[in-house]
């Protein structure tokens, strides 16, 4: 049995909405007590498209785009931001990836899918997984996409034998685990040396992947991939990951003659779940990856390669809220005050993972001040069914619209079924002008795939 977990006592902090900071959308604002994103109403929102309901700002997801390649190219051209699709995959989304002209991270058959239905250049496209099947793996080199991040011995074996079935050449990135500790979460660090992905540098693996690389036909040994984890506010993490991956470039060359083309340094940057969270900004970000790739290639006497970045949670994450309707307020004396809103662990699943934290507000009262603590639970069957623990918020209502800052990653697209609740819709704000890009599901889509 489990114990349970001890939590700080928390007050009421008399936050307004927009004493929020980072953690809400770029166009967010309050007219006549109402929350305002995209130039939309959250509340009539609310109402029109039904609870449940994911919000994305398109303003802040081109912005933060927009960011990652001015302050990455203000210090070396050659620099590609790739999306990580799994932080959030839509049709629309990849569309402005596209526009952005960004590539984009597929981690599977299906994003692949979705990103080839959204015509998305197929040589911008770089494929990842730690266990890509041979479908997916045929499906990739069909497709002709632009990269494969190798994770294992027996991928590349199947690569190579698929690209010469083919008549192709596959360029390929080779993962390795440099063997740092990222500061973050345990579940989401990938680059320490007791991970299931890449290979390692310790053991000897990563150098008997390059060589095999080389060897086999039908691949290209393009460069590395690396990744250290998720939601990370400590810029040194990817500072002491840099320096230890091009000493690596440097004993490939040493041992083998080969150059490293191109370097993909993975994702990572943290974002504002929290109004006191204060992650490092894209500018110090930029700085720092690559102007510590070039000082360390200079040192070692290397070429600069072709650098990637591959943002995910802090492109899109501000960029979306998540919309409630309060259906119960239920006060134990002495204890807490439950809120149960109309969703749950079914659309976002990470505070259950996680213990993630998160900023809410009540839309329809968004100038009034956050003077009461509670806990917001879900509607489903499961005590752990909660999406903010002892949280500041304004006074409650049945009936009333609650808003879930910082929902935009890894919410949808871990959303799941679970109760046989329908997933939310998602629409896109711009403008004034509210677009739904996902249709909230119905019962008929939840029996569609049984057999009567």
């Amino acid at each position: 049995m489990s114990l349970p977990v001890e939590r700080p006592h928390v007050e009421p902090d008399f936050k307004t909405t927009l004493d929020l900071g980072a953690v809400l959308p770029c166009t967010a604002e309050v007219k006549d007590g109402h929350l305002f994103i995209g130039g939309v109403d959250m509340v009539t929102l609310a109402h029109d498209m039904q609870t449940a309901l994911y919000v994305m700002d398109e303003a802040h997801i081109r912005k933060q785009l927009r960011d990652y390649l001015e302050w990455t190219r203000f210090h070396w051209k050659n620099v590609d931001v790739i999306y990580a699709g799994k932080a959030f995959m839509s049709i629309a989304m990849c569309k402005i990836v596209d526009e952005e002209g960004c590539c984009l991270d597929v981690s599977s058959g299906g994003e692949l899918a979705f990103a080839r239905a959204a015509g998305f250049p197929t040589d911008r496209i770089f494929a990842h997984g730690n266990n890509k099947t041979v479908q997916e793996l045929k499906e990739a080199l069909d497709a002709g996409v632009g990269r494969i991040v190798v994770d294992s011995f027996e991928e590349l074996e199947r690569i190579s034998t698929l690209a010469i079935e083919r008549d192709m050449v596959q360029s390929v990135l080779i993962r390795v685990t440099p063997g740092v500790v990222a500061d973050t979460h345990c579940y989401i660090q990938t680059g320490a040396e007791d991970s299931k992905f890449g290979f390692g540098l310790r053991d000897g693996l990563a150098m008997r992947a390059i060589e095999r690389a080389l060897e086999l036909p039908g691949i290209d040994f393009a460069g590395l991939h690396m990744h250290i984890g998720s939601q990370i506010f400590a810029l040194n993490s990817f500072a002491k990951a840099i320096e230890v991956i091009v000493h690596f470039m440097d004993d490939i060359r040493k041992e083998t003659g080969a150059a490293v083309r191109e370097l993909d340094t993975g994702g990572g940057l943290g974002i504002a779940y929290g109004a006191p969270d204060q992650p490092s900004s894209i500018k110090e970000y930029g700085k720092v990856v690559v102007d510590d790739i070039k000082a360390h290639c200079e040192d070692h006497g290397l070429p600069v390669p072709r650098i990637m970045v591959e943002p995910g949670r802090s492109i899109v994450a501000n960029a979306g809220v998540t919309l409630y309707t309060v259906g119960t307020v239920k006060s134990i004396p002495g204890i807490r005050t439950y809120v149960a809103v109309d969703g749950g662990m079914t659309d976002n699943i990470r505070t259950a993972l996680y213990d993630a934290r998160y900023e809410p507000t009540i839309a329809n009262k968004a100038d009034q001040a956050r003077s009461k603590v509670v806990t917001i639970a879900g509607k489903h069957c499961e005590s752990g069914d909660i999406i903010v623990y002892d949280t500041p918020l304004q006074p409650a209502e049945v009936g009333d619209i609650v808003c879930v800052f910082a929902t935009g990653a890894y919410c949808q697209s871990m959303s799941s079924n679970y109760n046989k609740q329908v997933r939310p819709g998602v629409v896109m704000v711009k403008d004034g002008v509210a677009r739904l890009i996902v249709r909230r599901e119905t019962y008929d889509d939840l029996l569609k795939c049984e057999i009567f």
